[in-house]
């Protein structure tokens, strides 16, 4: 039988600050088939990166992720969307601010939206973080691809200061935290 024939495919869109750091993210993790850069959530279509710069068009820097969900399961996804930015900083990751940087989660289903709620109380009850989450839930609004030099921006940029400063951290801290679930081979 075709591996493809196997693959329960299912959709997980989360902006999480700057797509480079969670493209690059997601990308080690077993059972993601893929993992898009673009804009998601604003009120203009086909949006370009030099508008979304500007914080006025409502979108968010996000990602699109097609995962095997009998490898990977959507609760596994956000326990590394949260773990791997701050969920407490209303639009903004570090240095990085702006609407376009918030933290956002687009539920493509409702039972992804019950898990993320779920989630979200259990990470306040248990006071997993020093301030309170302010990781917005929304229903999935239509995903715009970003320019083509986005994507893969890490894997092709590593020597980038960015890159080197910012993003590195995340991948060391996924490797330390989730070593069981990064695909072979990934650092």
């Amino acid at each position: 039988m075709n591996k493809q024939n196997n693959l329960k495919l299912e959709t997980a869109i989360f902006a999480g600050g700057c797509f480079w750091c969670t493209e690059a993210v997601f990308q080690r993790l077993n059972g993601v088939e893929e993992v898009v850069s673009g804009y998601t959530g604003g009120n203009i279509k086909n949006p370009a990166y030099r508008e979304i710069c500007t914080g006025r068009t409502g979108h968010a820097e996000a990602i699109k992720i097609t995962f095997d969900a009998s490898q990977v399961s959507y609760a596994e996804l956000l326990e590394v969307f949260f773990a791997t930015h701050d969920p407490t900083t209303l639009n903004r990751q570090g240095n990085d601010v702006g609407t376009q940087y918030r933290s956002e989660i687009f539920y493509t289903t409702p039972e992804q939206k019950k898990l993320a709620e779920d989630i979200i109380q259990l990470l306040e009850q248990e006071k997993v973080f020093d301030s309170s989450i302010v990781t917005a839930i929304s229903q999935e609004k239509p995903f715009y691809l970003a320019e083509e030099e986005h994507h893969d921006y890490y894997n092709e940029h590593r020597q980038q200061p960015y890159c080197q400063f910012i993003i590195d951290p995340k991948i060391k801290k996924l490797n330390k935290h989730f070593s069981k679930k990064l695909k072979n081979g990934t650092i």
